[in-house]
């Protein structure tokens, strides 16, 4: 097998040649404070080769023999994104393991010999050295010293991962590790896994190599740098702004997640750092692949969201009844969020749509729903449902159940925040949409929405911090979003909401005010829906992530921001919680909230598509 065009040149004729036993050194492809790789030409099978080796030999007979067999039980690992080891053994005191050159060059060699790939391609990179390294772990072996001149890129694009398990006693160095393993009875299995998350955090250093076009630090060997980040350091590793390429919110911060200075905000292992890079490599290139696919493939396994309790003996009333009013019907449906979602996206669908509604505008009420579908429609949707809880366990039952409370909460919150004359289901369903991400996430990916919302959570200051030290601010819901599926949440509820047939217009009232922007006078009925739905949910928010003694200001906050807007005060907030909760409470309409001469003020006729007639 020939050597890529892109392998080293040969040493020219008369220079002095270095050689290890029977190789012949030709270049030095890397070295760390652990390991070498260096570019070697055997003569016996007359190919070139990439060997890596300690860079200190091993002290005695049993060191060189522990070195040894951790190498060659790595070298069994057989995966396209591990370098194949074509010979492992000793010479002249010194043990290596040797990969055919033809499989390309390192990253190091990549980077000094071609501008700086484009994030994309970074990201791809990675990717498959996570893909690599995450069957290396779940083997049971580790890298320990992950480096540039340990990763392999093919002429193909294909990257490999080499010298598992070949950084031999220096891999201890991280002092979690090596506490682990020096404490009486250390559990193999945790030392196992301190090793790996420090191979996910060397592939969040050499992620900032690739986007950054430096290292982190200023320190090449990502040894050296982790033992200045912590907790063994002070040192905190982000992202500059000033890199080759723009990099891309999501991918910012994928990236500094993956570099944190919170050790629990890190990535644990290489499979979650992989999911977030996927997810926004797919989301990025619009393909079909991604969270969004494979939400809704989900949703067509255990359906879009789980039916509350009691869903049966609710259809049986709706439907065993003749000559109920469709004000009735719908009433009783829009107590339950997943049948009512349901409902409207039956009634969007192509087919019924195509059949019924000849083109028209999307439909945005229940009644108007029920008036298409009819009583067989809704036995319809209410069959495509899962039975509560779905697949969710005592956990995260108990999570949706929040979840689901907080978004009909909100929707009872909108109706009193918004002016008069706009549909009071219109106002309670644009709330409730504006949820539409965060309880499909919170219902088809649990764990990920657990790890969303631990990272939104402030952290406390380190323990030796000086007094007064405050609380480090945790990731916005965006940020956090990004840091763990690779897309943010609200994108994802609009692309269901447009796999539902929900239009442009739909899709802009269901997405939140950006809370770091002033919020500005409406310019029409859709931009007004979409701020008293937006103001209902931040105050829903607020009630339930601030601490009691905080709750006073926070509400004041979100008056504020949507005073001009709305002409709301924070009594209006409280007094729209308040009549939300009694809502909730008795399942009866909210009650109206006299708001003086400010609601008046405020109030416009209101549209067809406001008033529900669509």
């Amino acid at each position: 097998m020939t050597a890529p065009a892109t392998s080293a040149p040969r040493p020219p004729s008369g220079a002095a040649t270095r050689r290890l036993g029977r190789f012949e050194l030709r270049q030095l492809l890397g070295k760390s404070t652990a390991t070498m790789a260096w570019l070697a030409f055997d003569p016996r099978l007359g190919q070139e080769l990439m060997l890596t080796l300690p860079r200190a030999q091993p002290a005695t007979p049993a060191a060189l023999a522990r070195w040894m067999d951790d190498a060659r039980a790595a070298a069994r690992l057989d995966h396209p994104n591990l370098a194949h080891v074509v010979e492992s053994g000793v010479q002249e005191g010194w043990p290596y393991v040797a990969c055919d050159r033809a499989l390309g060059v390192t990253l190091a060699e990549r980077l000094a010999g071609q501008p700086p790939p484009a994030p994309l391609e970074a990201a791809a990179w990675m990717c498959q050295a996570l893909l690599g390294l995450a069957f290396a772990h779940e083997a049971g072996a580790g890298h320990g010293d992950l480096q540039l001149h340990h990763v392999v890129v093919g002429d193909n694009g294909q990257v490999r991962v080499m010298g598992l398990a070949t950084a031999g006693t220096a891999a201890a160095d991280m002092p979690a590790a090596a506490s682990a393993a020096a404490a009486p009875g250390a559990d193999p299995r945790r030392v196992q896994r301190l090793a790996a998350q420090r191979d996910v955090l060397a592939c969040g250093l050499l992620l900032h190599r690739l986007l950054a076009s430096q290292p982190a630090l200023d320190e090449p060997d990502t040894a050296l740098a982790i033992a200045r980040m912590a907790p063994a350091g002070r040192d905190i590793v982000r992202l500059p702004w000033n890199t080759p390429h723009p990099i891309p919110e999501a991918l910012r911060a994928i990236a500094n997640r993956a570099t944190a200075n919170q050790e629990r905000q890190r990535y644990l292992n290489a499979r979650t750092l992989l999911q977030a890079l996927d997810g926004w490599r797919a989301a990025e290139a619009a393909d079909t692949g991604g969270p969004l696919a494979l939400l809704l493939d989900r949703m067509r396994t255990v359906g879009h969201l789980p039916a509350m309790p009691g869903v049966g003996g609710r259809i049986a009333r709706i439907t065993g009844k003749e000559g109920q009013h469709t004000d009735d019907m719908a009433g009783q449906i829009l107590q339950d969020i997943a049948l009512s979602l349901e409902v409207l996206r039956l009634v969007n669908s192509a087919q019924v749509q195509g059949t019924q509604m000849g083109g028209s505008a999307p439909v945005l009420t229940v009644r108007r729903a029920v008036a298409l579908v009819g009583l067989n429609g809704i036995r319809q949707a209410a069959a495509a449902l899962r039975l509560w809880p779905g697949p969710l366990g005592a956990a995260g039952a108990e999570a949706m159940q929040r979840m689901i409370e907080r978004a009909r909460l909100a929707g009872h919150a909108a109706q009193v925040l918004c002016p008069a004359g706009y549909d009071p289901e219109v106002v309670f369903l644009v709330a409730v949409l504006q949820n539409l991400g965060r309880l499909l996430v919170q219902y088809h990916f649990a764990d990920e929405a657990e790890q969303v919302w631990q990272l939104m959570k402030p952290l406390p200051p380190p323990p030796d911090a000086e007094p007064g030290t405050p609380a480090h601010p945790g990731m916005s819901e965006a940020s956090a979003a990004y840091a763990v599926l690779g897309v943010d949440i609200e994108s994802l509820g609009a692309a269901v909401a447009r796999h539902w047939g929900l239009g442009e217009d739909v899709q802009h009232m269901m997405r939140r005010l950006p809370r770091e922007r002033a919020v500005r006078a409406p310019d029409g009925d859709g931009d007004m829906l979409r701020a008293a739905a937006s103001a209902a949910n931040e105050a829903v928010d607020a009630a339930a992530l601030l601490p009691p003694a905080r709750l006073a200001q926070g509400l004041v906050n979100v008056a504020q921001r949507y005073a001009r807007a709305l002409e709301i005060g924070a009594r209006d907030l409280q007094d729209a919680l308040q009549a939300a909760r009694a809502a909730m409470r008795t399942g009866q309409r909210v009650a109206a909230v006299d708001r003086g001469d400010a609601g008046a003020a405020s109030a416009a006729p209101a549209p067809a598509s406001a008033r529900g007639e669509r």
